[in-house]
Protein backbone atom coordinates (compact mmCIF):
# COMPACT_ATOMS: atom_id res chain seq x y z
CA UNK A 1 0.00 0.00 0.00
CA UNK A 2 2.71 2.63 0.86
CA UNK A 3 4.48 1.84 -2.41
CA UNK A 4 1.24 2.37 -4.33
CA UNK A 5 0.61 5.69 -2.63
CA UNK A 6 4.14 6.86 -3.43
CA UNK A 7 3.75 5.78 -7.06
CA UNK A 8 0.47 7.63 -7.55
CA UNK A 9 1.84 10.68 -5.74
CA UNK A 10 4.77 10.71 -8.15
CA UNK A 11 2.37 10.46 -11.12
CA UNK A 12 0.27 13.31 -9.71
CA UNK A 13 3.36 15.52 -9.37
CA UNK A 14 4.53 14.55 -12.86
CA UNK A 15 1.10 15.44 -14.26
CA UNK A 16 1.13 18.83 -12.50
CA UNK A 17 4.61 19.64 -13.83
CA UNK A 18 3.64 18.60 -17.35
CA UNK A 19 0.42 20.61 -17.00
CA UNK A 20 2.55 23.67 -16.29
CA UNK A 21 4.55 22.95 -19.44
CA UNK A 22 1.36 22.48 -21.47
CA UNK A 23 0.28 25.95 -20.34
CA UNK A 24 3.46 27.33 -21.87
CA UNK A 25 2.97 25.40 -25.11
CA UNK A 26 -0.68 26.42 -25.42
CA UNK A 27 0.14 30.06 -24.72
CA UNK A 28 3.22 30.42 -26.94
CA UNK A 29 2.74 28.22 -30.01
CA UNK A 30 -0.22 30.25 -31.36
CA UNK A 31 1.97 33.37 -31.10
CA UNK A 32 4.82 31.59 -32.90
CA UNK A 33 7.04 31.99 -29.84
CA UNK A 34 9.68 29.59 -28.55
CA UNK A 35 8.51 27.29 -25.77
CA UNK A 36 12.03 27.19 -24.33
CA UNK A 37 13.17 30.81 -24.38
CA UNK A 38 12.72 33.24 -22.72
CA UNK A 39 11.86 31.86 -19.31
CA UNK A 40 8.47 32.36 -17.71
CA UNK A 41 7.69 35.93 -16.69
CA UNK A 42 4.71 38.00 -15.61
CA UNK A 43 2.93 39.19 -18.80
CA UNK A 44 2.18 42.56 -17.16
CA UNK A 45 5.36 43.63 -15.34
CA UNK A 46 7.71 41.25 -17.25
CA UNK A 47 9.45 40.17 -14.05
CA UNK A 48 11.11 36.78 -14.51
CA UNK A 49 9.49 34.20 -12.26
CA UNK A 50 11.60 32.52 -9.59
CA UNK A 51 11.61 28.81 -8.83
CA UNK A 52 9.24 29.38 -5.90
CA UNK A 53 6.80 31.13 -8.23
CA UNK A 54 6.81 28.22 -10.67
CA UNK A 55 5.63 25.43 -8.36
CA UNK A 56 2.56 23.99 -10.09
CA UNK A 57 -0.75 24.69 -8.33
CA UNK A 58 0.81 25.70 -5.01
CA UNK A 59 2.49 28.91 -6.21
CA UNK A 60 -0.90 30.19 -7.35
CA UNK A 61 -2.41 29.38 -3.95
CA UNK A 62 0.48 30.81 -1.90
CA UNK A 63 0.39 34.06 -3.92
CA UNK A 64 -3.41 34.35 -3.65
CA UNK A 65 -3.67 34.22 -7.42
CA UNK A 66 -1.60 37.38 -7.94
CA UNK A 67 1.82 38.28 -9.30
CA UNK A 68 4.26 38.58 -6.41
CA UNK A 69 5.76 41.72 -7.90
CA UNK A 70 2.94 43.81 -9.45
CA UNK A 71 -0.02 42.14 -7.72
CA UNK A 72 -1.83 41.63 -11.03
CA UNK A 73 -4.33 38.77 -10.93
CA UNK A 74 -3.10 35.54 -12.50
CA UNK A 75 -5.52 33.70 -14.77
CA UNK A 76 -7.04 30.68 -12.97
CA UNK A 77 -6.55 28.80 -16.24
CA UNK A 78 -2.92 28.11 -15.26
CA UNK A 79 -3.52 26.19 -12.00
CA UNK A 80 -6.69 24.62 -13.44
CA UNK A 81 -4.75 22.99 -16.29
CA UNK A 82 -2.04 21.87 -13.89
CA UNK A 83 -4.57 20.31 -11.51
CA UNK A 84 -6.70 18.67 -14.21
CA UNK A 85 -3.61 17.22 -15.92
CA UNK A 86 -2.37 15.86 -12.59
CA UNK A 87 -5.75 14.26 -11.83
CA UNK A 88 -6.15 12.75 -15.30
CA UNK A 89 -2.61 11.36 -15.27
CA UNK A 90 -3.24 9.82 -11.85
CA UNK A 91 -6.56 8.14 -12.64
CA UNK A 92 -5.46 6.86 -16.07
CA UNK A 93 -3.75 3.69 -14.70
CA UNK A 94 -6.92 2.96 -12.71
CA UNK A 95 -9.02 3.17 -15.88
CA UNK A 96 -6.80 1.53 -18.52
CA UNK A 97 -4.45 -0.49 -16.34
CA UNK A 98 -0.67 -0.69 -16.27
CA UNK A 99 -0.23 -1.56 -19.92
CA UNK A 100 0.99 -0.01 -23.16
CA UNK A 101 -2.43 1.61 -23.45
CA UNK A 102 -1.35 3.97 -20.68
CA UNK A 103 1.08 5.61 -23.12
CA UNK A 104 -1.83 6.40 -25.44
CA UNK A 105 -3.92 7.71 -22.56
CA UNK A 106 -1.24 10.11 -21.34
CA UNK A 107 -0.49 11.26 -24.90
CA UNK A 108 -4.19 11.96 -25.51
CA UNK A 109 -4.44 13.90 -22.24
CA UNK A 110 -1.40 15.95 -23.23
CA UNK A 111 -2.95 17.00 -26.54
CA UNK A 112 -6.24 17.77 -24.81
CA UNK A 113 -4.62 20.09 -22.27
CA UNK A 114 -2.59 22.03 -24.86
CA UNK A 115 -5.63 22.46 -27.09
CA UNK A 116 -7.76 23.64 -24.18
CA UNK A 117 -5.27 26.37 -23.30
CA UNK A 118 -4.75 27.63 -26.86
CA UNK A 119 -8.44 27.57 -27.80
CA UNK A 120 -9.65 29.25 -24.61
CA UNK A 121 -6.92 31.90 -24.81
CA UNK A 122 -6.83 32.65 -28.54
CA UNK A 123 -9.65 30.58 -30.12
CA UNK A 124 -6.91 28.86 -32.16
CA UNK A 125 -5.92 25.21 -32.42
CA UNK A 126 -2.43 25.47 -33.94
CA UNK A 127 -1.59 23.30 -36.93
CA UNK A 128 1.83 22.64 -35.39
CA UNK A 129 0.18 21.01 -32.38
CA UNK A 130 -2.16 18.90 -34.51
CA UNK A 131 0.70 17.84 -36.80
CA UNK A 132 3.00 16.91 -33.91
CA UNK A 133 0.37 14.69 -32.30
CA UNK A 134 -0.69 13.27 -35.66
CA UNK A 135 2.84 11.92 -36.07
CA UNK A 136 3.10 10.87 -32.41
CA UNK A 137 -0.23 9.02 -32.39
CA UNK A 138 0.58 7.31 -35.71
CA UNK A 139 3.91 6.04 -34.38
CA UNK A 140 2.29 4.90 -31.13
CA UNK A 141 -0.41 3.04 -33.06
CA UNK A 142 2.29 1.18 -35.01
CA UNK A 143 3.74 -0.20 -31.77
CA UNK A 144 0.42 -0.34 -29.90
CA UNK A 145 -1.95 -1.57 -32.61
CA UNK A 146 -5.72 -1.26 -32.36
CA UNK A 147 -8.19 -4.08 -32.83
CA UNK A 148 -9.11 -4.16 -35.67
CA UNK A 149 -5.87 -2.82 -37.12
CA UNK A 150 -7.62 -0.44 -39.54
CA UNK A 151 -9.63 1.34 -36.83
CA UNK A 152 -7.16 4.25 -36.45
CA UNK A 153 -7.25 4.85 -40.22
CA UNK A 154 -11.05 4.75 -40.25
CA UNK A 155 -11.12 6.97 -37.19
CA UNK A 156 -8.86 9.54 -38.85
CA UNK A 157 -11.01 9.62 -41.99
CA UNK A 158 -14.34 9.75 -40.15
CA UNK A 159 -12.97 12.30 -37.67
CA UNK A 160 -12.02 14.58 -40.55
CA UNK A 161 -15.01 14.03 -42.83
CA UNK A 162 -17.82 14.53 -40.29
CA UNK A 163 -16.80 18.07 -39.27
CA UNK A 164 -15.96 18.84 -42.91
CA UNK A 165 -19.58 18.12 -43.82
CA UNK A 166 -20.71 20.32 -40.92
CA UNK A 167 -18.44 23.15 -42.12
CA UNK A 168 -19.74 22.89 -45.70
CA UNK A 169 -23.41 22.64 -44.73
CA UNK A 170 -23.30 25.36 -42.06
CA UNK A 171 -20.82 27.50 -44.02
CA UNK A 172 -18.43 27.94 -41.13
CA UNK A 173 -20.24 26.37 -38.17
CA UNK A 174 -16.92 24.83 -37.13
CA UNK A 175 -13.32 25.86 -37.55
CA UNK A 176 -10.67 24.09 -39.58
CA UNK A 177 -8.64 23.53 -36.42
CA UNK A 178 -11.56 21.66 -34.86
CA UNK A 179 -11.82 19.45 -37.94
CA UNK A 180 -8.11 18.61 -37.86
CA UNK A 181 -8.22 17.98 -34.12
CA UNK A 182 -11.10 15.52 -34.42
CA UNK A 183 -9.25 13.69 -37.19
CA UNK A 184 -6.18 13.37 -34.94
CA UNK A 185 -8.39 12.16 -32.09
CA UNK A 186 -9.70 9.50 -34.48
CA UNK A 187 -6.30 7.79 -34.61
CA UNK A 188 -6.58 7.01 -30.90
CA UNK A 189 -10.35 6.59 -30.66
CA UNK A 190 -11.23 4.71 -33.84
CA UNK A 191 -14.29 5.45 -35.96
CA UNK A 192 -17.01 4.49 -33.46
CA UNK A 193 -15.58 6.42 -30.53
CA UNK A 194 -14.69 9.46 -32.65
CA UNK A 195 -18.36 9.66 -33.69
CA UNK A 196 -19.31 9.43 -30.03
CA UNK A 197 -16.75 12.13 -29.26
CA UNK A 198 -18.33 14.46 -31.80
CA UNK A 199 -21.82 13.75 -30.48
CA UNK A 200 -20.83 14.36 -26.85
CA UNK A 201 -18.91 17.53 -27.76
CA UNK A 202 -21.91 18.87 -29.66
CA UNK A 203 -24.28 17.96 -26.83
CA UNK A 204 -22.15 19.53 -24.10
CA UNK A 205 -21.37 22.56 -26.28
CA UNK A 206 -25.07 23.11 -27.01
CA UNK A 207 -25.99 22.91 -23.33
CA UNK A 208 -23.19 25.24 -22.25
CA UNK A 209 -23.95 27.65 -25.10
CA UNK A 210 -27.64 27.73 -24.20
CA UNK A 211 -26.89 28.36 -20.53
CA UNK A 212 -24.36 31.03 -21.54
CA UNK A 213 -26.97 32.78 -23.67
CA UNK A 214 -29.40 32.75 -20.76
CA UNK A 215 -26.75 34.36 -18.55
CA UNK A 216 -25.70 36.77 -21.26
CA UNK A 217 -22.10 35.59 -21.37
CA UNK A 218 -22.58 34.05 -24.84
CA UNK A 219 -23.98 36.17 -27.64
CA UNK A 220 -26.08 34.68 -30.42
CA UNK A 221 -24.10 34.44 -33.64
CA UNK A 222 -20.82 35.15 -31.87
CA UNK A 223 -18.34 32.24 -32.11
CA UNK A 224 -16.94 30.61 -29.00
CA UNK A 225 -14.19 28.00 -28.67
CA UNK A 226 -15.37 24.48 -29.52
CA UNK A 227 -12.03 22.77 -28.87
CA UNK A 228 -12.59 22.31 -25.11
CA UNK A 229 -15.88 20.53 -25.84
CA UNK A 230 -14.11 18.20 -28.27
CA UNK A 231 -11.62 17.57 -25.48
CA UNK A 232 -14.41 16.62 -23.08
CA UNK A 233 -15.94 14.38 -25.74
CA UNK A 234 -12.59 12.73 -26.51
CA UNK A 235 -11.75 11.98 -22.88
CA UNK A 236 -15.22 10.64 -22.08
CA UNK A 237 -15.20 8.54 -25.23
CA UNK A 238 -11.70 7.18 -24.65
CA UNK A 239 -12.20 6.19 -21.02
CA UNK A 240 -15.92 5.33 -21.00
CA UNK A 241 -17.01 5.20 -24.64
CA UNK A 242 -17.56 1.47 -25.03
CA UNK A 243 -19.61 1.38 -21.82
CA UNK A 244 -21.69 4.36 -22.96
CA UNK A 245 -22.37 2.76 -26.35
CA UNK A 246 -23.30 -0.55 -24.70
CA UNK A 247 -25.60 1.26 -22.26
CA UNK A 248 -27.28 3.19 -25.05
CA UNK A 249 -27.80 0.12 -27.25
CA UNK A 250 -29.14 -1.88 -24.31
CA UNK A 251 -31.62 0.87 -23.48
CA UNK A 252 -32.52 1.46 -27.14
CA UNK A 253 -33.31 -2.19 -27.92
CA UNK A 254 -35.05 -2.76 -24.61
CA UNK A 255 -37.29 0.23 -25.38
CA UNK A 256 -38.42 -1.21 -28.72
CA UNK A 257 -38.37 -4.87 -27.80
Amino acid sequence: MPTTIILYTYIFILGAVLGSFYNVVGMRIPLKQSIAYPGSACPVCSKKLTALELIPIFSYLFQNGKCKNCKTSISPLYPSIELVTAILFTISPMLVGWSKELILAWSLISLCMIVTVSDLKYMIIPDKVNLFFLVLFTVERVFIPADPWYDPIAGFLVGGLVPLVVILVSRGGMGGGDMKLLAVFGIILGWKLVLLCFFLATLVGTIVGFLGMMRGSVKKGKPFPFGPFLVVGALLSYFFGNELIHLYLSYFFSYFY
